[in-house]
């Protein structure tokens, strides 16, 4: 997590994996919640991973990671190219399996996740 999008511009750049908060209103259709154009990129209390980190995080998360919801409306594992959408009943389910399997940094994004409930999900955006 940033600070400011200064910070992350400074520090990183624009090549990040996004794990980002879905405000849209609860019953907002799926395909407008993976469409381009509701997603906004760079908001300060979403959680990156470094471009550079992207295979690492695949193999550590991809197993976890399944059934986010793509832009076709498709589902299967973490698509590090696009949008991945995780309803807010995927939630406990995906904590309670980082807690159980503990891969590398999982604390991070549990303590992200447990923020996510006064939302409609979350996205998990590609580079």
């Amino acid at each position: 997590m940033f600070l400011s999008q200064k910070e992350r511009k400074r520090l990183g750049g624009s090549c990040f994996i996004e794990f980002q908060y879905c405000r849209l209103p609860s019953g907002t259709p799926l395909k407008k919640i993976v469409s381009v154009g509701a997603v906004e990129h760079w908001k300060d209390d979403s959680l990156y991973v470094y471009g550079e980190d992207q295979n690492d995080f695949f193999e550590a998360y991809s197993y976890v990671l399944t059934d986010g919801l793509y832009s076709d409306l498709q589902t299967g594992t973490v698509d590090l190219c696009g949008i991945n959408y995780y309803p807010p009943e995927s939630t406990d389910g995906l904590i309670k399996r980082l807690l159980s399997d503990k891969p590398t940094g999982y604390e991070r994004l549990v303590d992200w996740l447990g923020k996510a409930g006064a939302c409609n999900g979350f996205y998990i955006l590609g580079v």
